[in-house]
């Protein structure tokens, strides 16, 4: 199992990943931080991206994700990761340390940390 940052999952939903990163999430099942819904509701809400969370798209897609809760364990880890970053990031991190599931993420920050466990694009 893959855990998916919002901006992946997104560029998912749009058909815009990466060659790379259609081949890792081809290859393995999606699953996201219960954060990531509150993120796409407000990203929509503040105008910085078009689709919404009733998007026939997004709805199709989350069908197919499994959807890990903010528990008191995630919450805790979040504030214990080599990196900062914005909340709702150290919560989908945090997520992925707390369950060791391999994030796929585009943000550097993120792939800068030691103790989040990122999701390794194979070469071809």
């Amino acid at each position: 199992m893959l855990s998916l940052d919002t901006h992946v999952l997104l560029h998912a939903v749009a058909g815009r990943l990466l060659p790379a990163e259609l081949r890792l999430l081809m290859e393995d099942r999606w699953s996201i931080s219960a954060i990531v819904l509150w993120e796409i509701a407000k990203l929509a809400q503040l105008g910085r991206i078009t689709v919404e969370l009733d998007d026939p798209d997004v709805v199709r897609t989350l069908a197919r994700v499994h959807v890990w809760p903010l528990t008191r364990e995630i919450a805790r880890a979040s504030t214990q990761l080599d990196i900062h970053s914005d909340p709702a990031d150290e919560l989908i991190a945090a997520t992925s340390v707390v369950h060791k599931v391999p994030l796929v993420t585009r943000d550097r920050v993120l792939q800068r940390s030691r103790l989040i466990p990122h999701a390794r694009h194979r070469r071809r």
